[in-house]
């Protein structure tokens, strides 16, 4: 049986960008109702995909063409489950798009936004590092489009830093595939998990230095401290929808690691000897530490929100740097979790910045419609991100906390840390944009957005179906992780004659 479902991801939002932009660019109803078929049918198929990674990877070839030589796309559980939080991002940032006009402030929004979910199901299917290279060009080419979409001086300039921090980042991941196909000759990642072990001693150094450079290429995509720079300007000016669809963008750089750490360079391997783990685990600490005060510092709410999505990812790489099943089951969980997070914090800072004139802390703002209605959104939104109790947030840091069971006093003391300054970051905003109001200035009143209000209480609802559901999930992430430690199954099924082709 031919599984033509694990490239649909990939092929549907393609040919509807090009469908788009050939027949509807002129049209901005039909592009909006051809974007929101596509992500209702990209969030069907992600569920079918990942009924289907229960039973084990499902491999596809491109041309019938075997690996190593040809394209091979992979469907395991955890490509699955990152379609799937695509899709259903996707589903609500076109939404909120479509409510507020953000689609309409430019051209072309719909055939990015469709480029850009391209690239991400890509991303997370591809089973070779050269096309983990392609996707991550197609995604660099699309949401420098979203970036700057809508136009203005400072969007322009924040995107031209993205762009340059990701054009660096293209070409370490260049030099170290070249690296990587000198010794091993070839790119795909089950081959390279075959051939790693076997390698002569007399390669050990430049397998260090092609894992060194994949690290660094991933650290940008993660925000990962020292190479974080361009996050938080970059969120922070970004439209609504684009910056909530970002949120997905960073956890590919903690994708890679995972894929990477776990298949290519896992920690037993003798020629890199933990090389990830040990590096990962100091820039995450540091990550932590920077995301948390930077939040504390910051001056407007965009700006703070791209700081607490750094912390964040600090947390999130701690549990990743310690590459135990445990460790990667609470990993992905707090991938759900920062993801949901972050969206929504994004989503109300732009409802917050339309309705109030500003997000700017030191400024007043006349007193808002929905107003009560925000504040309890942005409170559960806080709770969510920072990790206090009841919500997904606590739930995730107690696993990874549960997990550091070797690293219990430094992992505690940062995560405790980190989310203490970040929680006063939080409490400080709240406190400036609600109650620091200019009563005279009542027509600034703005009436409600229902469709807006709709993506954003998705995402609420999605974060509490998340706390709630934690049980089950969990153990569905524990036998993902395991299989992750565990990568036979995915390294056969790329060889095996019955592999779906």
């Amino acid at each position: 049986m031919i599984f033509h479902s694990v490239i649909a991801p990939i092929i549907l939002p393609a040919i509807v960008a090009g469908a788009v932009v050939l027949f509807a660019r002129a049209n901005i109803a039909v592009q909006r109702l051809a974007t929101l078929g596509t992500v209702a049918a990209l969030v069907a198929l992600a569920i079918y995909n990942l009924a289907l990674s229960g039973a084990g990877p499902i491999g596809y070839f491109l041309g019938n063409w075997p690996a190593p030589f040809g394209i091979v796309l992979v469907l395991d559980r955890l490509s699955a489950m990152m379609v799937l939080l695509v899709s259903v991002l996707a589903v609500i940032a076109a939404i909120y798009a479509i409510a507020t006009k953000w689609d309409a402030k430019g051209r072309h929004f719909h055939a990015l936004f469709m480029f850009q979910l391209m690239g991400l199901n890509g991303a997370f299917l591809t089973g070779d590092a050269f096309n983990l290279f392609v996707f991550f060009e197609v995604l660099l080419i699309a949401s420098y489009g979203l970036m700057v979409h809508g136009g203005g001086a400072e969007r322009m300039r924040v995107g031209v830093q993205y762009v340059a921090f990701n054009l660096l980042g293209s070409t370490l991941f260049l030099f170290a595939l070249g690296t990587i196909y000198s010794v091993t000759g070839t790119l795909n990642m089950a081959d390279l998990a075959q051939k790693m072990p076997l390698l002569l001693d007399g390669d050990a150094a430049l397998v260090r230095a092609s894992a060194v450079m994949l690290l660094l290429v991933f650290a940008i995509k993660g925000a990962l401290v020292p190479l974080q720079f361009w996050l938080p300007r970059t969120y922070a000016e970004a439209s609504a929808p684009v910056a909530a669809l970002f949120a997905v963008m960073t956890k590919v750089g903690a994708y890679s690691v995972i894929r990477f750490g776990t298949l290519v360079y896992p920690p037993d391997l003798p020629v890199t000897n933990s090389l990830w783990g040990d590096v990962i685990w100091v820039a995450a600490l540091v990550t932590i530490a920077v995301g948390a005060l930077g939040a504390l510092a910051a001056a407007r709410l965009g700006v703070m929100i791209g700081f607490a999505t750094i912390g964040s990812m600090g947390v999130l790489f701690l549990a990743v740097a310690a590459f135990t099943p445990a460790s990667i089951a609470a990993a992905l969980y707090y991938v759900l979790h920062s993801t949901l997070s972050t969206a929504l914090l994004f989503l109300l800072a732009d409802m917050i910045r339309m309705r109030r004139g500003n997000d700017e802390f030191g400024a007043s703002g006349p007193p808002f419609a929905q107003s009560g209605l925000l504040a309890s959104l942005f409170m559960l939104a806080a709770i969510a991100m920072v990790g206090l109790p009841p919500l997904s947030g606590f739930v995730g840091k107690f696993m990874i906390l549960a997990a550091l069971t070797d690293y219990a006093s430094v992992a505690f003391t940062a995560v405790l840390g980190g989310s203490l300054v970040t929680m006063l970051a939080f409490a400080r905003a709240g406190s400036a944009l609600f109650w620091r109001e200019d009563g005279a200035q009542q027509a600034a009143r703005q009436a409600a957005q229902p469709q807006a209000f709709a993506a954003v209480f998705m995402l609420a609802t999605a974060i509490i179906a998340l706390t709630v559901f934690a049980g089950p999930i969990t153990q569905w992430l524990a036998q993902t992780a395991a299989g992750l430690m565990a990568p036979q199954p995915y390294i056969d099924v790329q060889s095996l004659p019955q592999a779906v082709r």
